[in-house]
């Protein structure tokens, strides 16, 4: 008994973050957006270097 309820207890958070982490919402694309517009400022109050650059395009080439 207290075998199954500690494995299903473990289980719960993946199962969960499976099903929620299908399709991105509303908020969370608004959430995206504002991050990078901030990213953008910061960009232009203090610019990367190439090598920040070149790995900001393959996080972004990777969806990350």
């Amino acid at each position: 008994m207290k075998t199954t309820l500690l494995l299903s207890l473990c289980l719960f958070p993946l199962v969960v973050s499976t099903v929620s982490c299908r399709e991105k919402g509303p908020a969370e694309k608004a959430g995206e957006s504002v991050d990078k517009s901030v990213e953008k400022v910061k960009d232009t109050i203090d610019p990367k270097g190439p090598l920040e650059k070149a790995g900001k395009k393959v996080d972004n080439a990777l969806d990350k």
